[in-house]
Parts: C-alpha cells; structure tokens; sequence
C-alpha cells in the first residue's frame, strides 16, 4: 500500500509535466511532453508559445500520469507544483492548475522552487535514499549555475553562481552560432564525442583561489571571435573539435569549483544536477576525479537531469513532512530569490 503519494506538476520553461512519487524517492510515473520541435526553428524559446501549449497539454498530462500511476485523486496526499523561477505565463499555468486540484479536492498545496528540486532529482529511485546531508552540490542547467553546501533540505548555503550565462545557456547560444540548432547541450556533446578537447584553447573564466562564481559569456564571446578568425569548421572533423574544445572549457570550470568546495568543506560526498548535468564529459570527468579523490557521487539519471515533475514531488514530499504548506494565493515568481523554499 502506497504511504505518501503526491502528484508533482512542472510548467516553468518548455516542458509540462506530471509524476507520481511515492515517499518521496519512489516514482510510480512520471510523463514529460516537450516542446523542442516548437521553439527549434526560433533557436530558443518564445515564452508565449511556451505558455500556450502548456494550456493545451496541462490536462492530458495530468491524466496520462494519474493513469500511469494507476492512482486516483483520492489517494493523494499532496499535490507539489513549480512556482519559481521560470517564464511567469508558463508557471501560472501549471500553479493555477495546481491550486484548482487542491481547491476542488482538499489536498495539500505545495509550492516547489525549481532550482531545489533539480537538487533532488539524485534521491528518486534509490533504494538506500539517496544522498544523505550534509554534501557539496552543483547545479548546472540551462538558466542557472551554482556551486553550494547543502546541510539539509532547507539548508542550502551558495558558495558561488553564474554572473552571466549559465552553463546550458551558453551551449545553446554557442550551438546557435554553429548552425546546430535549439536545444544546444545534446548536439554539441554529440559532436564533441568525435573531436579534440585540445584543439582550440578558450579561455576558463573566475579562475582562482577563493573565487566561487562562474562566468561562461566571455567564453561564448571567445566562439565567436573564433569563428569571426577561422570562419566555420570547414568540416566534420573540424566542428567536432570546435565543439570538443568549447565543451572541455566549460567541464573544466565547473569540476574545477566541486574541487574547491570539496577542498573548502572537507565533504566527499556531491551531488550533480540540472540539464547540463547529462553532459557525456562532464559526467566521465566526474566520475574519474571521484574514483581518484574518493568522493561519493551522486548525479542524476539523464532523464532527471532536464526539467520533470518527479523532482517536484519529491521538495512536496519534503514540505508536507515539515507542515510547509502553501495556500491559493501563491503566485508564480520568474527570478530566485536565493532562499531554499
């Protein structure tokens, strides 16, 4: 018998998205409907689209994940929705959703910060619970970067975040620039895998004891005046150093921090998450230096990394166990705030 059900719903960005968690590791279902082949001709995504097809697909996959589940409303108890950060027209279609089930039905609302959930993608589905607190955690997706000490799932201290361009951002501009196509991270890394890491040295931005933030503008610009210089990789083998090298830049970067705050902390024990985090070398450089360093890594499955609404019924589980309720006149908010919540 299922202990604590709760349906999650995630609309802030180009994905709506439903899950059923149970007990908060355990996924029962979790359906995802994208809405890359919309935005791809525009090389990003145009928030009012956005927000119109998760009107349109905000029911269908509810139901679909419900019905995956094998559950109905009854059971729930809670129902967790993203409300922040993200494009503000798609998050009020998935809270408005949201507050209209726990209205009609009487469930518990929870309010779910986008950022905290990507941080407990690495929970779901471990047998043994997943990582345990306190321990170092990286971020990296297509909004956000940041590097922080975890000490609890309300306790997050950031060490240091982008000032700029997040990691995810700037493949996708980078892939622009190649003439790759939206999104960006999955097309570079496939190229990359057949190119040189060493061919193009670009530039590590922050680099230096007791800097924390990162910065991958500069490192975009740098593209850029590259292929202002070279002009386009005259072929397969070319683009896929171009590629090779611009992915090792920002892999660097990012390892480079976990070390640091490993060395800052004396913790052993990282989390890795976000959609950056299904990135093939910055996965394998991880997983090398965690061997090396005897570090215990946790990184989310690549199905978890991108945005999906099990990750979001899992911060409901956390809230409705620590009477963390919301009630209907939460509203969505487009930045964050930089306070877990």
């Amino acid at each position: 018998m299922c202990s604590s059900l709760v349906l999650g719903i995630e609309s802030s960005c180009d994905e709506t998205a439903a899950a059923v968690v149970d007990d908060g590791f355990r996924i029962h279902s979790n359906v995802i409907s994208s809405q890359v082949d919309i935005h791809h001709p525009y090389g990003g995504v145009v928030p009012e689209l956005a927000s119109r097809h998760h009107v349109l697909n905000i029911v269908p996959v509810v139901d679909a994940a419900l019905a995956s589940a094998g559950v109905s409303l009854d059971r729930l108890q809670g129902v967790a929705v993203t409300a922040g950060p993200g494009l503000v027209g798609a998050l009020l279609v998935g809270l408005q959703f949201a507050k209209s089930l726990a209205f009609v039905t009487g469930v518990p609302l929870v309010a779910a910060d986008h950022l905290m959930a990507h941080l407990e993608a690495p929970f779901l589905d471990q047998a043994d619970g997943g990582p345990s607190f306190p321990h170092i955690c990286l971020l990296a997706s297509g909004g956000h970067t940041l590097i922080g000490l975890r000490r609890s799932p309300f306790d997050l201290e950031v060490l240091g975040a982008t000032r700029d361009d997040a990691a995810g951002e700037a493949f996708d501009k980078v892939a622009k620039m190649l003439g790759l196509g939206y999104p960006g991270g999955q097309v570079i890394d496939d190229h990359a895998s057949r190119g040189d890491p060493a061919a193009v040295r670009f530039p590590r931005a922050l680099r230096g004891r007791g800097v924390w933030d990162f910065s991958f503008s500069g490192l975009k610009t740098a593209v850029k005046q590259h292929l202002a210089r070279q002009g386009p990789p005259g072929d397969a083998s070319g683009l896929a150093d171009l590629c090779a090298s611009f992915q090792e830049a920002v892999v660097d970067v990012l390892v480079e921090r976990v070390r640091q705050a490993v060395d800052h902390t004396a913790l052993r024990q990282i989390v890795v998450a976000g959609g950056v985090a299904a990135n093939t070398r910055l996965r394998a450089v991880l997983d090398q230096e965690a061997e090396r360093s005897g570090w215990r890594l946790f990184v989310a499955p690549r199905i978890l990394c991108t945005d999906n609404a099990a990750m979001v019924a899992v911060v409901g589980h956390r809230h409705l166990a620590a009477g963390r309720l919301a009630d209907l006149a939460q509203n969505a908010v487009s930045s964050w705030s930089g306070r877990p919540g």
